[in-house]
């Protein structure tokens, strides 16, 4: 009977893991071309959003990367902190799913682990504080 428990004990967290947006084992590549270039809620950076698996995203677990740069110069934002909180503003709700952030090169973000489990729009309300600080909503219809 114990060697029966453990083994589903096991199957319900492997289940749960998944059904909860867990990272994924992969990294993701994303497009050459930016779904959306946007500028910050200020105009002084400019940031391209990128998402994958697909572009534009789907329901489930998103990476999405935004490329932030001066929108005077060009030039990279580098060393920001970048937070992002997925939102359904019809809904009033998020995701309990944390996501993870990353720059994964000079002025190119990385937020991983989106969790976009339901249809309907979606905002991603990021901000950025460090050497430049502002705000910018990416919002996508999750189908």
């Amino acid at each position: 009977m114990t060697k029966r428990f453990t083994w589903l004990a096991g199957l319900a967290s492997a289940y749960l893991a998944s059904a909860c947006g867990g990272t994924p084992n992969e990294d993701y590549s994303f497009p050459t071309e930016s779904l959306v270039a946007l500028k910050s809620d200020s105009g002084r950076q400019l940031v391209e959003v990128r998402t994958a698996p697909e572009q534009p995203p789907t329901r489930g677990n998103v990476w999405m990367q935004l490329s932030i740069t001066d929108a005077m110069t060009g030039a990279p934002e580098v060393g920001l902190d970048v937070t992002a909180v997925p939102w359904m503003p019809a809904m009033g709700h998020g995701t309990s799913v944390k996501p993870t952030i990353v720059e994964a090169s000079p002025g190119i973000y990385e937020i991983q682990n989106l969790s976009l489990f339901m249809p309907g729009t979606w905002e991603i309300r990021t901000q950025f504080t460090g050497p430049a600080a502002d705000h910018v909503t990416p919002t996508f219809d999750i189908r």
